[in-house]
C-alpha cells in the first residue's frame, strides 16, 4: 500500500477525539482534516481545516471524503451505525483504510462480540470485512482495553471515595488499559505502517494490571484510610444492567457493568498476551502511572 498522507478524522471533538486529533498533528506525517456533521456548534483550534457532511446523505459524505487516504472515526455509540454510509462513501471516494470507532475491547473474543453494548459496532466490523474482500478500501480495528485515566478517574474500574471498593471476582485477574493520550499515539502508528496493519486487529497495551494491584497501591498512598473492599460478583451485577437495557434504559449505570465485562473478565481476552506495542511505537507504563492517576482520588 502507498503512504497515507491525507487524514480525515471524524468525531474530533469528543472526549477521545481530542486526543487522537492533537496527536495527528503532532506527528507532523500526514495533512488532516476534521470532520463534522452539518449544523454542528463543535469548534476546533485556529488553523484546524474542517468540512463538514450529512452523516446520513452518502454523497455528502463521499464529496468530504474525496482526495483522502484514510478515515479515523470517533463518532458515539449514538451514531455508530452511520459509520456504514461513511464507509459505503469511502468506497466511492477512493479511500484506502477506515479505522472504526471500536477503541476499547477486545472485539475478537466471541464473548465480547455477544455483549448487547457491542452490537452496533459488531455489525460495523463485520460491514468493513465483507467491503474489503469487494473493494479497495483496506480497515484496522484498533483494541486498546479499558481507558486507563477515563476508567480510573470516573471510578469505573474502582471507587476510593468512600474507601469501599468494589472488588469483582476476587479481583486477580489482569487486564490491559492504555490512557487516552497513547490511543492517539496508536493510531498514528497505524496510519504509519498501513501495511503492517492490513485488514487485521491492531492490539495495543500500554499498562497491565488487576484491581488487587490498584488496591495496593491505593493503600499504600494513604494508609491510614478505613479500607474496607466489597466483594462483588459481576455477573449478578451484568444480570441486572442487561434487564434494565431490553427494558430500554441506557443510562450509564446500566452500560458501564457490561462494558467492564469485557474489561475485567478473565473469559473476555482482557488480557493482551500478544500486542503490537513495538510496531507502532507504544511505551509501556508503569505503576508509577496508577499511583500518579489515584492519589488525586483518595487525597
Amino acid at each position: 500500500m502507498s503512504v497515507i498522507k491525507n487524514v480525515t478524522l471524524v468525531g474530533g471533538s469528543g472526549h477521545l477525539g481530542t486526543f487522537v486529533l492533537d496527536k495527528l498533528v503532532a506527528s507532523n506525517k500526514f495533512n488532516v482534516q476534521v470532520l463534522k456533521r452539518a449544523g454542528s456548534s463543535s469548534t476546533f483550534a485556529a488553523g484546524t481545516e474542517v468540512v463538514e457532511a450529512d452523516y446520513e446523505d452518502v454523497e455528502s459524505l463521499k464529496t468530504a471524503f474525496q482526495g483522502q487516504d484514510a478515515v479515523v472515526s470517533l463518532v458515539g455509540d449514538a451514531g455508530v451505525l452511520s459509520q456504514k454510509l461513511m464507509v459505503d462513501a469511502a468506497v466511492a471516494a477512493g479511500v484506502k483504510r477506515f479505522l472504526p470507532s471500536n477503541f476499547g475491547s477486545n472485539m475478537t473474543n466471541a464473548n465480547s462480540r455477544q455483549l448487547p453494548v457491542f452490537t452496533r459496532k459488531v455489525m460495523v466490523e463485520d460491514y468493513l470485512i465483507a467491503k474489503s474482500k469487494t473493494t479497495e478500501l483496506t480497515y484496522s480495528f484498533v483494541y486498546v482495553g479499558g481507558l486507563t485515566d477515563f476508567a480510573i478517574r470516573n471510578k469505573v474500574i474502582m471507587d476510593f471515595s468512600k474507601y469501599t471498593p468494589a472488588i469483582f471476582n476476587g479481583g486477580e485477574t489482569q487486564f490491559s488499559t492504555t490512557s487516552m493520550p497513547t490511543v492517539g499515539d496508536a493510531v498514528v502508528g497505524v496510519l504509519s505502517h498501513p501495511d503492517e496493519t492490513r485488514n487485521r486487529p491492531v492490539y495495543v497495551s500500554e499498562i497491565i494490571f488487576s484491581q488487587n494491584q490498584l488496591l495496593s497501591l491505593a493503600k499504600q498512598i494513604a494508609p491510614s484510610k478505613p479500607w474496607a473492599p466489597v466483594d462483588v460478583d459481576l455477573d449478578v451485577v451484568v444480570m441486572g444492567a442487561k434487564e434494565r437495557l431490553a427494558q430500554g434504559i441506557h443510562d450509564l449505570p446500566t452500560v458501564i457493568p457490561i462494558l467492564l465485562k469485557s474489561i475485567v473478565d478473565p473469559e473476555y481476552g482482557v488480557k493482551f498476551t500478544k500486542n503490537d506495542n513495538e510496531l507502532l511505537g507504544i511505551k509501556v507504563r508503569t505503576e508509577e502511572y496508577l499511583v500518579e492517576l489515584i492519589t488525586p482520588l483518595i487525597n
